[in-house]
């Protein structure tokens, strides 16, 4: 338990039940939540696709990538700030709860502002290491320009979600995602084809969905919380703050390392290579959002379950989201084989890239399933805040891919590639799992009954 509620826990657990339906109320309403984000942004490419200009779509792709290292980079503060409210919750400590909050929010904003400071020189490196050119570079400044402007606002809701999260409100998270996902396609379809604002119209779109999401959450905050118990994070609770997100962060950037490396070395075999594994990269990505899930439950029950002192829930936890981590691997893998083919057809330019998308189809289609563990362990550990130990996993996790990969590809071309992303999610599984005992005993040595 965190030496922060441990000094507030009860000597004696706070005992609770960790049934099927408790996992399914967090864990379908969020794979709801994760699916539409995705979507998304696959309807802003089409409502630019609208005006019949590639380079528009390019710049947009171009500037997305810049985004999408950014806000991956701090999306340590949604788990950590899970994990902290989920043990709050189980531990009954009200006032603990509040101070990691507000020392997320604080984080959160002045990490925002402190983007916005520097957002002319990370716009300027990220268009240059991304060798953006001519029009391409053109709409890609614009929709940076205009869409940087919502960094503090993606930061504050990214420390709200994990709030409400860590509370078990999947619902009002999924709710919360709606709000966000559904004002950003209106406003896109709006300005971009009603009033011909263009690449700034998506942009702009953005940014109004992400300001509005945070005033819904401050509404939020406002009505859940208790006024007087309000106070500024001790020094103690500021260096677990600290701690906490900065080994998430890195282990965030792993995991960022190890999928951008798959596309760059998806480049170097090819065009065509690079095609297909784009293209099958896109069932990866879906499948995660069923993965998140299962992954979520965990974060909320393990947290909830190390906050009470309670082994018992842990334990059962574990089984639970195992069982049904399975279930819905295997239920995405099973679609990915059987409408593959149909989606690659409709996705692909040409018969060349098909033929090897269909080629390639089986890895993705095992992916989810070799990925459930890890997705799992992940949850788990974000919900104990064992932040120090997924660090370090997750980077060992990181130099078995890059050997693997060593090995792999030079033998087998993209088939090596494929199996070193196996691995490298069958690493996770099996060195996070491998740990988990361990972890466990110094956490929750035996079951105290109440």
């Amino acid at each position: 338990m965190s030496a922060e509620i441990a000094h507030s826990a009860p000597d004696t657990a706070r005992s609770f039940e960790v049934t099927h339906r408790e996992v399914l109320r967090i864990a379908i309403p969020m794979m709801v939540a994760h699916i539409s984000t995705p979507l998304v942004s696959l309807v802003a490419t089409g409502v630019i696709g609208q005006l019949g200009d590639e380079a528009l779509i390019g710049g947009v792709a171009l500037a997305a990538v810049i985004f999408d290292v950014l806000f991956i980079t701090f999306n340590f503060l949604r788990g950590a700030t899970t994990g902290f409210t989920a043990q709050a919750l189980g531990a009954g400590d009200r006032r603990f709860e509040q101070r990691m909050l507000l020392g997320g929010l604080l984080i959160a904003v002045v990490s925002g502002l402190l983007i916005l400071v520097l957002h002319l020189p990370i716009g300027a490196a990220g268009l240059a290491i991304l060798g953006a050119e001519g029009e391409v570079a053109e709409a890609a400044r614009t929709y940076y320009g205009w869409r940087v402007w919502s960094a503090p606002f993606v930061l504050f809701n990214f420390v709200i979600f994990g709030w409400i999260i860590g509370r078990g409100e999947a619902l009002t998270a999924m709710l919360l995602q709606t709000l966000l996902n559904g004002l950003n396609l209106v406003l896109s379809f709006w300005w971009v084809l009603g009033l011909g604002w263009g690449v700034a119209g998506v942009a702009l779109a953005s940014l109004v969905a992400e300001a509005v999401t945070a005033l819904a959450g401050l509404w939020l905050i406002v009505l859940r919380t208790d006024r007087h118990s309000w106070e500024l994070p001790d020094l103690k609770s500021v260096r677990r703050l600290f701690s906490v997100n900065g080994d998430m962060m890195i282990r965030s950037f792993a995991l960022l390392i190890g999928l951008s490396f798959f596309t760059r070395q998806s480049g170097m075999l090819g065009i065509e290579i690079l095609a297909a594994n784009t293209i099958l990269l896109r069932f990866y990505f879906f499948g995660v959002a069923f993965l998140d899930g299962i992954a979520t439950a965990a974060e909320q029950l393990a947290g909830r379950a190390v906050g009470a002192n309670y082994r018992p829930a842990f334990d059962r936890m574990v089984r639970l989201t195992t069982l049904w981590g399975f279930v819905f691997g295997a239920i995405v893998s099973l679609v990915f084989l059987f409408s593959g083919p149909w989606v690659i057809e409709l996705a692909s330019p040409n018969a060349a890239i098909t033929a090897l998308s269909l080629t390639f189809l089986p890895y993705a289609a095992l992916l989810p399933l070799f990925g459930v563990v890890a997705f799992q362990m992940d949850g788990i550990y974000i919900g104990a805040t064992w932040s120090r130990e997924m660090r370090n996993l997750m980077l060992l996790s990181l130099a078995l891919y890059f050997a693997a990969w060593a090995i792999l590809q030079p033998l087998f071309g993209n088939h090596g590639l494929w199996i070193s992303l196996i691995l490298f999610q069958s690493a996770r599984s099996i060195a996070f799992r491998w740990m988990l005992p361990r972890l466990v005993r110094r956490t929750l040595p035996e079951p105290v009954p109440v």
